[in-house]
């Protein structure tokens, strides 16, 4: 049954303004500061690739983080893990904001993933909350509210960045971090009532979890669908900044285009979730991410190889995102919902994994030679890889959820 929440009132659970602002500060933490890597590279005296780890890497990072997040919050509870994450994401950001070399900005970035708790547990705490159709729902709804902040933060990121410099970003950062530890000290009650006996009890759980295929068919899909994503966040910059010559504040501006579309889809993800199920919301998402992942590159082969033919078809990719992610983080919480942290958790460290390699992949395949073609092929794969998971995932068993 769904739990009561009163606004600002940590005896009762959290309102989803907080769930909205943990999950957002995390992907703000993410996206920020991209307008600004050319700048970054170009400050530190370093290449491009050099400064790309602080995305690929971070990445990479927080599939790490996500093991740990999951089990500690099964164990400790949501809370307490909560703000632990925000304090230390607080202290990376100065660090980030005085750093003077690539190394230590570096350490300090990796440091940052503490952040990835946002994600994690809002949707632990939403599967606490309520049953799988609605946490699809409500998680939808949750992530369209979040996409708000991001979808303006690297457009803020550039327009700091050329103002300010690029440490103008991690300023930024700490200043959110700061409003929403205030918030989640005032209004996030626990959730997990059912505490786990110890914290090596979690990780001997996940043998259950990596033996159900269903677990895997909602992981890959959720991992194939998000790579899209992230083998943008990873070409994007240098694409629009090297290739196209964009500066910082309106190359931050493109990025609206993919947000805008994933808006869009998590807010009818919220409405049809429930009515239409999990596994068909993942389905229409996947086909609609695959069209729009598509268009560019029938555009660039007849020539047409502006920076709108580039960025404007994203709003396709993220709108079949929108659709399909919900879902599919909403399948992986509720193969075990005994397990739900360890399971988003797991599930994030995976998808997590994935996108960190494709992000990775498409920066080393880009140069001023091959143009923004290579890109544009690694988001289709992905693409193609997620409807072949969600294929699959129509043919595995039912479970219980």
């Amino acid at each position: 049954m769904p739990q009561h929440s009163r606004f600002l009132d940590r005896t009762t659970a959290p309102h989803i303004v907080s769930l909205v602002a943990i999950a957002g500060l995390s992907a703000l933490t993410m996206n920020i500061f991209l307008p600004s890597l050319p700048a970054m590279a170009s400050d530190l005296g370093v290449s491009y690739d050099r400064v790309q780890v602080l995305v690929s890497g971070y990445i990479a990072m927080t599939a790490l983080v996500q093991l740990v997040i999951g089990p500690l919050s099964d164990r400790y509870g949501r809370r307490p893990v909560m703000i632990g994450a925000l304090l230390i994401l607080l202290a990376a950001s100065l660090v980030c904001m005085i750093a003077t070399s690539i190394e230590i900005l570096t350490v300090a970035r990796m440091l940052q993933t503490a952040v990835v708790a946002g994600l994690v547990l809002s949707r632990a705490i939403i599967r606490d909350m309520v049953p799988m159709e609605e946490a699809a729902s409500m998680i939808g709804y949750v992530t369209m509210g979040m996409t708000l902040v991001p979808m303006v933060g690297p457009t803020i990121g550039g327009l700091l960045s050329d103002s300010f410099g690029w440490r103008a970003n991690f300023a930024a950062i700490f200043a959110a971090a700061l409003l929403v530890l205030f918030l989640i000290y005032r209004d996030l009650g626990e959730t997990n009532r059912q505490k786990s006996g110890s914290f090596s009890q979690q990780f001997r759980a996940w043998p259950s979890l990596l033996a159900s295929p269903r677990f895997w068919g909602y992981t890959m899909a959720s991992t194939f669908t998000s790579g899209a994503f992230f083998a943008f966040l990873g070409g994007a910059p240098f694409v629009g900044g090297t290739l196209m010559g964009l500066t910082p504040s309106m190359l931050g501006l493109q990025f609206m285009f993919i947000a805008a579309g994933y808006i869009v889809g998590n807010y009818l993800s919220g409405r049809f979730a429930r009515r239409a199920g999990i596994d068909m919301m993942m389905l229409i998402g996947g086909i609609v991410a695959l069209v729009g992942a598509a268009v560019p590159i029938l555009l660039f082969a007849q020539g047409i190889t502006s920076s709108l033919a580039f960025f404007a078809p994203q709003v396709v990719v993220g709108f079949g995102n929108g659709l399909s992610l919900p879902s599919t983080n909403a399948g992986i919480v509720s193969v075990r919902p005994e397990l739900a942290g360890s399971a988003s958790g797991l599930g994030g460290a995976i998808s997590m994994g994935g996108g960190a390699f494709v992000s990775w992949l498409a920066s080393r395949i880009l140069s001023e030679e091959t143009g923004a073609m290579p890109l544009l092929l690694v988001m289709l794969g992905c693409c193609i890889l997620a409807l072949v998971a969600i294929g699959l995932l129509r043919l595995a068993p039912e479970e219980e959820r």
